[in-house]
């Protein structure tokens, strides 16, 4: 009976095999793509000399096996650290087991979707592009060869052959103009070279993977890194993911003929893009914090594949250069919980995450004190040399008082035109008192679709869903901040800068940080546009804020004593009303929360204007503030000779803000 069921085993063994040479089979245009002189293949090449292509194509697997069985997968350009020797944790599993059935979750904002037995790379259960694009980065692959390296059941491999064999079938370049638009868009076929590197590498030591399913991967493999080059993102971030991955792919495979060239190809475009994408202040000019971390990663990543592949001299010491002040201009934006403002398309991040990004740049930079702070969670190094800090190209400005949690740091964007990431809200800003961001910035929701997604990323880039000033609550029409004034001083920091928000109206924002304790907002409305002006602030979804519309004024009202007060200051007419406010801080996910306007009307050519203070407090009573014009005060040429009056204790503040 045993030997009948062995003899049962050899047979589907022998079958499988079978089917798979005839799936792929071998002859000598299958190592057209080979280096047969790379040390290492000398077997190879001596096989095919002798027209033993299967012969040369098991000589080539016991090289790779080899090759791999030495050394750990190389997870080191993946968006998040990857340890192949824990244990293989719930998420990965899920995925993994939920692949076996065909069920894949392309875009973490959404559950897993069934595709069917037969695979239909096509479907689009979600009218969102990010759900369609990211499932041709079948992140998933790596999923299933995690959790092959944590038990060994041949069922992850055998999986993970298929799909990839299915994927390659189905969804050859020039389908059609649908097809290339998701599956060949470079920024997934990139996502896919690196994603593949340590999934082969974990997977090519399984007894399934036969000598013809590695010659059709590599194959593959090489037809995707040799579409990079010529097919690159224009700019931005999705030019340097693919130059980082394509600089990867060449030396993970340089075994390959053209690998040098790929290699090549990834540094010469990094080199170019570092000096265009990245402004002197040291800010990625696509003005999201969330993706200028990812370009520092991406500009390190490269660095260090190019160390391991012995050509970083490739790139000049102004490089690293670069890098280092973009780290320090990420700091300058940094909150103390390690989260920095939702400008643009960004969202909030795990403090653990970031901890391992800033030790990951430490690397790079150890004599660095004020990084080697952020990436000892403050147990070393040194709080940075400065305090408010302007990042003057890219218009972030930040008014700061400390760097603990107990600090107030104000993080405002007054900024150029950004790229696909920016919105139009120059002058809106995030404010951070005592372990608190009570002004949390709208975030993004989602990206891309058809019309049902539009509308709802729409929702998240008006102007007027961002604390900052708008005619009849319509978008600015361009952010192009011209700064007229930064000085920072130990009692009084100030900015004011201009932006042509609309046509025939320059919204003109001054912001004094005064006693390093509270903000005065200074509005003004510079043009013959006439409607209903409005200035809107946006508070926390848990603040639960008291309206009192006859003191215009809001301030919120938390249990533990650790408040804000917004309120105008203005003397003649302004009217307060509520609005409509959300917040997002992941991917598809929401939340209502507290918003609010000032508002006044604009009738003839004269220039109006809001003054508005933003005062934290402590204790569950709004303090009393109210303000009065000295002589000599003329807001319109800059002059402020002003007296503040806050529960009865008067001060003085005299300064040009232009």
């Amino acid at each position: 009976m045993k030997r009948t069921i062995i003899y049962g085993l050899l047979l589907v063994i022998l079958s499988l095999s079978k089917v798979q040479a005839q799936q792929h089979p071998i002859a000598k245009e299958s190592f057209a793509s080979i280096n047969l002189n790379y040390p290492g293949l000398e077997k190879v090449k001596n096989a095919i000399m002798a027209s033993k292509y299967n012969e040369a194509a098991q000589e080539l697997l016991n090289y790779y096996r080899k090759k791999n069985s030495n050394k750990e997968p190389d997870f080191s350009n993946g968006e998040k650290t990857v340890d192949p020797n824990s244990p293989l944790d719930p998420s990965n599993r899920a995925a993994a087991d939920s692949a076996l059935l065909h069920k894949f979750q392309p875009q973490k904002g959404y559950g897993f979707f069934d595709y069917g037995k037969d695979i239909n790379w096509q479907l689009w259960p979600v009218k969102d592009n990010e759900v369609r694009w990211q499932l041709h980065r079948v992140k998933w692959w790596q999923s299933l060869a995690l959790a092959y390296r944590s038990t060994k059941n041949e069922k992850y491999t055998k999986e993970w052959m298929l799909q990839f064999a299915d994927w390659v079938k189905k969804n050859p370049f020039g389908l059609s103009e649908d097809n290339d638009r998701f599956a060949w868009r470079p920024l997934e076929v990139s996502d896919r070279l690196q994603s593949l590197v340590p999934t082969f590498s974990i997977f090519v030591n399984s007894p399934e993977v036969s000598p013809q399913f590695l010659m059709y991967f590599l194959n593959n493999y090489h037809k995707q890194a040799q579409y990079i080059p010529t097919h690159y993102a224009t700019a931005g971030n999705h030019r340097l993911f693919e130059a980082q991955r394509e600089l990867f792919a060449g030396t993970s495979f340089p075994e390959l003929n053209d690998a040098p060239e790929w290699r090549k190809s990834g540094i010469e475009v990094l080199n170019a893009e570092i000096k265009k994408q990245v402004y002197p202040d040291g800010v990625q000019f696509e003005l999201s914090p969330v993706y200028h971390a990812s370009s520092i990663d991406i500009f390190l990543k490269a660095y260090r594949t190019a160390q391991k592949a012995h050509v970083e001299n490739e790139f000049p010491a102004s490089y690293k250069q670069t890098v280092e002040r973009m780290v320090m201009a990420f700091i300058s934006i940094t909150f103390p919980n390690y989260n920095q403002p939702m400008f643009g398309d960004s969202w909030l991040a795990e403090k653990r995450f970031r901890i391992q990004q800033f030790q990951s740049w430490l690397e790079a930079f150890p004599k660095n004190d004020a990084l080697r702070y952020f990436a000892t969670d403050g147990k070393e190094g040194k709080t940075p040399d400065f305090l408010s800090k302007g990042l003057t190209t890219a218009g972030f400005y930040t008014f700061r008082n400390g760097w603990t949690d107990q600090a107030t740091i104000m993080i405002l964007k007054a900024s150029p035109p950004g790229e696909f990431h920016a919105q139009p809200d120059n002058g809106t800003f995030e404010l951070w008192v005592n372990g608190r961001n009570f002004t949390p910035d709208a975030g993004c929701f989602v990206y891309s679709g058809d019309a049902e997604i539009t509308k709802m990323r729409n929702w998240y880039r008006q102007t007027r869903v961002h604390s900052t000033l708008t005619l009849n609550n319509e978008n600015m029409v361009i952010t192009k901040a011209q700064l007229n004034k930064w000085e920072t001083n130990k009692n009084l920091d100030i900015l004011t800068y201009t932006n042509p928000s609309y046509a025939d109206l320059n919204h003109q924002r001054s912001v004094l940080f005064i006693n390093q304790k509270y903000f005065l907002i200074i509005d003004k409305a510079i043009g013959k546009a006439t409607g209903n002006l409005g200035v809107h602030f946006q508070l926390k979804e848990d603040s639960k804020p008291v309206f009192d519309q006859t003191g215009s004024k809001v301030y919120t009202n938390y249990a533990d004593g650790n408040n804000l007060l917004i309120q105008s200051l203005n003397t003649d007419k302004v009217t307060l009303h509520e609005e409509e406010g959300k917040v997002s801080y992941a991917y598809q996910k929401e939340l209502k929360r507290p918003a609010f306007v000032f508002e006044k009307q604009k009738n003839d050519d004269k220039a109006q204007r809001f003054v508005s203070v933003v005062y934290p407090y402590t204790g569950h009573k709004a303090p009393q503030i109210s303000i009065q014009e000295n002589a000599g005060n003329d807001f319109e040429n800059g002059n402020i000779n002003l007296s503040i009056t806050i529960d009865g204790k008067k001060s003085e503040i005299k300064t040009r803000i232009k």
